[in-house]
């Protein structure tokens, strides 16, 4: 174990029969005593702290995973069981059923930042607490995925005021881009050739950077830990050595040539003779580790001021890779100034009531949580509970054909309004009233009659929201990660992560990868017809998004928690939580059962995807069926991470259940999800 480890675990251990508690927000640490003391619905002890409601957990089985021979397993010790060893990084993992705990679960794409999360909920922390200490792990092991200088959204449910607060923090624009920053190396010039290697792996793509100033802002409202000891894990990692998943290593081997160009990311990533780093493999990352320390000790403005600052300007900046030809690279614009400027934004969620239920996702920039709403708005018009999927109790079975066919069409007129209107609010407005006028029951009601239960539309059409002189935009986004966290307080988080593409920008810097996220703009400031587009780069503006954190409430106003959810997949991410939803709500399906569900849906084409990541299954009469419904049916294997949280009674107690994609690596680690 290692120093940082071995002083995180001297916090939850019992001396002179009571607990520790660390980090009391102020408080000061006291020990707990029996006065103090009280049960879980599990029976087992937990120790409070009165003055701050502090809950720390002392069953040494809690965020352990359940060997085989029925003894507990801790994940990362390498020990037979370890579910943090690697697996094969596609495909699809057979058996998975939902787990349940008493009072606090984390469910993440991969174990590491799964324990590191759980840890601090054992710990007496909160969901805001444990979002900081995923981040820090999932930057250092899942860098195809996420970044300490990426950007997410999240949700976050107060139990204590019942308060839905959305936190954006999405990249910027620098200020000094324009329209044509991703087009043209000279923005001025309309003969200017394009960025080069590529607008991707150029430092046009990398923005100014926002997940930790997110976190960093709601911790500050939510958290009861000292920020500077919830990235105790990541060091310990990042210092001591960790195993190559197997996603991770795939994605080295996938991008070395792109790697090849970064000096710091060749040092990283391979090995001595020149080869990438591969799975299985035990690698430390200490430039990382002194990053996080930086992070502990003077918050985010360890990246946004000062020398890690500096090294993220200068990167950006490079205009010749490190290889042997020193490739041209066009220089992105960041400065100092951009850094500093950077602030997250708290903004209210797109929230649409569901039948008999509260449904909630993130506002834009991020264009999935009103189409996720949109999407229900539609359904709503239609008695879906009547198409449930066949033998849910097998993997969440195969769905219906009338099931899939619905759930395409009203994404099809979701992504519709999606692709015209939603972009960065804050610099074209949505039309109309905004998200009323969006979410609107009748508006959605009209959308919902032109969807045939016969056959498939093909396309659609955006609605007609008023005279708004804006052009179409289809800019696709890619790679991000999900984690999905409930605390023992009842409070609940919902994240979704990105670094855009699987290793971003290739820049590196400091052990973190930069990412290529204003890609995720529309390249060019207008479509064919001439027509602006809302998505287009303009300074300090954040490029849309698809990620659509996603919580649900029993009832018509939030209170009732019954659902979390999310997951990665760039502009396919409406779509895999989409299913989620309507699979809890409309089929009765559990957690795992609704996050395993073969992936199904539509963007605005003529393409309805049916996963075959799950080859046990045999879909091929759903494939049929929709052919007949003249829907074209792309089967290839879809590469979602869903992250499912639910609050249900079990032997007549409310507990978590929490499901994890068994298309990636995650695990559910909670007290007692085993």
């Amino acid at each position: 174990m290692s120093p940082a480890m071995r002083k995180f675990a001297w916090a939850l251990t019992p001396i002179a029969s009571a607990a520790i508690l660390f980090g009391c927000g102020g408080n000061g640490d006291r020990p707990a005593t029996a006065a103090n003391q009280s049960q879980n619905t599990s029976g087992e002890v937990q120790q409070i702290d009165d003055s701050s409601k502090l809950i720390v957990d002392t069953n040494p089985n809690s965020c352990a995973k359940l060997a085989s021979d029925g003894s507990s397993v801790v994940v990362g010790s390498g020990v037979s069981g370890d579910p943090a060893a690697p697996e094969p990084s596609s495909g699809y993992r057979l058996g998975y059923k939902a787990k349940h705990s008493s009072s606090y679960m984390v469910v993440a794409n991969t174990p590491l930042a799964t324990k590191a999360g759980c840890d601090v909920l054992k710990a007496g922390g909160t969901a805001a607490d444990a979002a900081v200490a995923v981040q820090a792990v999932l930057g250092l092991v899942e860098p195809q995925s996420s970044t300490v200088a990426g950007s997410a959204f999240m949700l976050y449910y107060d139990a204590a005021t019942k308060k839905i607060t959305g936190y954006d923090g999405r990249e910027a624009a620098p200020v000094a881009a324009t329209g044509y920053y991703l087009m043209r190396q000279d923005q001025t010039n309309a003969s200017s050739p394009a960025p080069v290697p590529s607008a991707r792996r150029s430092g046009r793509s990398i923005g100014v950077p926002g997940v930790m100033r997110m976190l960093e802002l709601a911790q500050s409202e939510h958290g009861k830990l000292k920020w500077s000891q919830l990235f105790d894990g990541g060091i310990g990692l990042a210092t001591n050595g960790f195993v190559i998943p197997s996603r991770m290593g795939d994605a080295i081997q996938g991008s070395r040539n792109s790697l090849a160009l970064d000096g710091n990311a060749v040092a990283l990533y391979f090995k001595a003779d020149g080869t990438p780093r591969a799975a299985g493999e035990t690698m430390t990352n200490q430039p990382y580790a002194e990053t996080l320390k930086a992070l502990a000790s003077q918050g985010a403005d360890a990246l946004h001021k000062g020398p890690i600052a500096q090294a993220i300007v200068d990167k950006v900046a490079q205009s010749v890779g490190d290889d042997a030809a020193k490739t041209p690279i066009t220089p992105g614009l960041i400065t100092l100034e951009d850094l500093a400027r950077y602030k997250p934004v708290k903004r209210d969620p797109a929230c649409i009531t569901y039948r008999s239920y509260y449904v909630c996702s993130m506002a834009p920039p991020s264009s999935g949580g009103i189409a996720v709403a949109q999407s229900l708005g539609i359904l709503e018009n239609f008695q879906l509970s009547q198409f449930p999927p066949l033998n849910p109790e097998n993997e969440g079975g195969v769905p219906s054909v009338m099931g899939v066919h619905l759930v395409s069409e009203a994404e099809r007129l979701a992504y519709a309004d999606r692709d015209k209107y939603v972009a960065d609010t804050d610099y074209v407005p949505l039309p109309g009233n905004g998200l009323s006028t969006m979410l609107d029951k009748g508006y959605l009601s009209g959308r919902a009659a032109l969807i045939d239960q016969t056959k498939s539309m093909g396309t659609a059409q955006p609605g007609n929201l008023g005279d708004v002189p804006l052009g179409i935009d289809t800019t696709v986004e890619h790679g991000t990660t999900q984690f999905t966290i409930a605390d023992a307080y009842g409070n609940v988080a919902t994240i979704t992560s990105t670094v855009e593409s699987s290793m971003g920008s290739f820049h590196m810097t400091n052990g973190f990868l930069l990412t290529n996220q204003l890609t995720d703009f529309s390249a060019n400031p207008v479509d064919s017809s001439g027509k602006p587009v809302a998505n287009r780069v303009a300074p300090g503006k954040r490029p849309r998004s698809t990620m659509a954190p996603t919580l649900v409430f029993r009832g018509t106003e939030p209170g009732d928690f019954m659902l979390a959810t999310g997951s990665p997949g760039g502009g396919t991410i409406i779509q895999y939580v989409l299913k989620t939803v309507v699979g809890v709500l409309d089929w009765n399906l559990d957690a795992q059962q609704a996050t395993s569900l073969v992936d199904f849906g539509a963007s605005n084409s003529a393409t309805t995807s049916v996963d075959g990541a799950n080859t046990a299954l045999d879909t091929s009469a759903l494939v049929s069926g929709l052919r007949a419904m003249n829907h074209t049916v792309s089967t290839s294997a879809q590469s979602s991470g869903i992250s499912t949280i639910m609050r249900v009674q079990k032997d007549g107690k409310w507990v978590l259940q929490g499901g994890v994609d068994p298309r990636r690596e995650g695990i559910v680690l909670g007290d007692g999800a085993l």
